[in-house]
């Protein structure tokens, strides 16, 4: 199968094994985060009947919706970067000859890959943190804070093993010259 990806190349390149395998889990990942986002909606939806139709009063849907989002945005990280679909400014890059396409490429994925391995082991230690002594929200629904923070390091962690992937992609030689 071609993926159409590596940033600074004109022609879709084979995916390796590594690639195809870490683009499964991306997608696993961006399927897992539009679930959240439907149950989401449904929570608010829920949340809107019992408050002003039924009078009722709600007690974890908020708390539950803001994580649910937050996790989502998350765990969407690694499949928006595999479709290529965050936002990026490429008026210098169209400009570049190829060869030097390939070089910002490469350069920008080193700092991003650098970049989200730092957010991925902080964020490891802000859920080990939260994990090892147990804290819960403090709420009517009082959440234990690990289950929602969980959300970070798994997230981060994807995403940087999708950055890898496009990393490694990116410094293979173009096909025509294997």
């Amino acid at each position: 199968m071609s993926h159409a990806l590596p940033t600074g190349t004109d022609k879709p390149r084979p995916e390796t094994r590594l690639q195809r395998l870490v683009g499964a889990l991306s997608t696993v990942s961006g399927v897992c985060s539009a679930t959240m986002i439907a149950a989401a909606v449904l929570i608010t939806c829920q949340m809107v009947v019992v408050r002003y139709v039924l009078n009722g009063s709600t007690i974890w849907q908020t708390e539950a919706v803001t994580y649910l989002m937050i996790a989502a945005t998350l765990l969407g990280l690694p499949y928006v970067q595999r479709r290529r679909g965050h936002v990026q400014v490429d008026l210098i890059p169209e400009m570049l000859p190829r060869g030097a396409r390939r070089v910002l490429a490469a350069i920008t994925l080193a700092l991003a890959v650098a970049m989200i391995g730092l957010m991925a082991w902080h964020s490891y230690d802000v859920w080990k943190l939260h994990f090892d002594r147990g804290w819960r929200s403090g709420t009517a629904w009082d959440v234990k804070l690990w289950v929602p923070y969980l959300a970070m390091p798994v997230g981060f962690g994807l995403y940087l093993l999708q950055l890898i992937a496009d990393f490694a992609a990116e410094i293979a030689p173009p096909p025509e010259a294997r």
